[in-house]
């Protein structure tokens, strides 16, 4: 319980200063507030604090899921009420420079600062709402290389549920069965990270996911947090059963789970591949995936293939700018778009070299899509980073210049 509470006392000091200085700035430019400001501070400080100390003392290995969706909550709610804060702190500050020269601080200074704070605050609420949201992205995927009898197929693809982060609340996930129903794809695909940690995460949402229908089949792969590595077993053995009875949902489900294997797909005499990787990533995560067990045959045979690999780092790594691996498109998921992005604005690419979009490597012999989930991790917000469907319709065709964002070797 030390380590705890002595990461918290810098805290507490931190929340005193911030909300003194917010409250001081109160008592200078607003008369009413010169008798509560100081009492406000401390009172407010002293709660937010005791409420951290509950989050981080929180007991973690007996809580449940149920425990750790409230501590995730109660984080992001201080988390969105301090960095509003700060940000009112930062921009009255700067507007205080011009007083190092003796001269008058920037006039509506207060009021930029209080609007940029309340707008970063709205933000921030606003991404909790948004993680309701569906966003059905239509591609059409030019390859000249793809059977004439696949001219016109349709492959919707969808990653990262995470339904441990919905507890028992089905609403969100049957909307998104509905929404991609009514797409009406050839194929659906999904690319990893059905759970958070463990397979009872998924009990409420087997019977949900069971409607999602498709003529050709649908596919899916596992994703780093599908192994159970996130939580701690009571020995191996458990580990192991709790990654069978995954591996036995999906394909209740009627699911294809694709656990280094491939299906050939056959439309008239043509034929196109579909081959699944276990999780290939970067570190800290395991590598489980083996694409040469997965793909028995020459990979680099003209057959058409499309490859699902949760990390799009196994792309970057492995498979762009390889002429030994002909695969024409790979599916991936992972990255959640860091569940921030207001347009192409996203500290993703800090993170991950491709994060969501279409990419192509230098001889645009590779195309990779990385698509951002459906669900979420961490924080319980999607500040822009919308859940994402992708429709993709298969063409027979050159590709148009510009199509997809350019990926060289040398970008690692």
């Amino acid at each position: 319980m030390r380590l705890p509470l002595l990461l918290v006392l810098p805290l507490l000091i931190v929340n005193i200063l911030i909300d003194w200085y917010i409250c001081r700035a109160v008592k200078l430019r607003c008369r009413s507030g010169r008798r509560f400001w100081l009492p406000f501070a401390i009172s407010t400080s002293v709660i937010l604090a005791a409420a951290f100390i509950l989050i981080i003392c929180w007991p973690k290995k007996g809580s449940g899921d149920a425990g750790l969706e409230t501590i995730m909550w109660m984080l992001y709610i201080y988390s969105s009420i301090y960095v509003s804060k700060f940000i009112f702190i930062v921009f009255d500050l700067i507007a205080k420079i011009p007083q190092l020269w003796h001269k008058k601080r920037i006039r509506g200074s207060a009021a930029v600062a209080g609007v940029l704070s309340v707008a970063t605050f709205s933000l921030m609420m606003w991404g909790t709402y948004n993680t309701r949201n569906i966003d059905i992205r239509q591609i059409d995927y030019f390859n000249p290389a793809l059977p004439t009898a696949f001219d016109g197929m349709t492959i919707a693809h969808i990653s990262d549920l995470h339904t441990g982060t919905f507890g028992s609340d089905t609403t969100f996930v049957s909307a998104l069965v509905d929404s991609i129903n009514a797409l009406h794809p050839d194929i659906i695909v999904f690319t990893g990270d059905i759970v958070n940690r463990h397979t009872s995460e998924l009990e409420p949402f087997v019977s949900v996911l069971s409607r999602l229908r498709a003529p050709q089949g649908v596919y899916s792969i596992l994703g780093n947090h599908d192994y159970g590595d996130y939580y701690h077993w009571n020995s191996p053995a458990d580990k192991q059963a709790n990654q069978e009875r995954l591996n036995n949902y999906e394909r209740a489900m009627g699911w294809q789970l694709l656990n280094n294997e491939s299906r050939t797909i056959k439309a008239g005499s043509d034929s196109i591949v579909i081959i699944g990787v276990e999780n290939i990533g970067d570190f800290p995560f395991p590598r489980y995936g083996n694409l040469e067990k997965a793909y028995a045959g020459d990979l680099q045979n003209p057959v058409f293939k499309i490859l699902l690999s949760h990390n799009p780092a196994h792309w970057t790594e492995d498979i762009a700018q390889s002429p030994d691996k002909n695969i024409a498109l790979t599916l991936s998921g992972h990255t959640h778009a860091m569940q921030f992005a207001l347009g192409r604005v996203s500290p993703a690419p800090l993170r991950y070299k491709t994060w969501g979009g279409m990419y192509t490597d230098a001889d645009e012999a590779h195309d990779l899509y990385v698509n951002i989930g459906a669900g979420e991790v961490g924080i319980p917000a999607r500040i822009g980073a919308t859940p994402e469907v992708t429709l993709f319709t298969l063409r027979k065709g050159e590709k148009t210049p510009g199509y997809a964002r350019i990926y060289n070797l040398s970008d690692n």
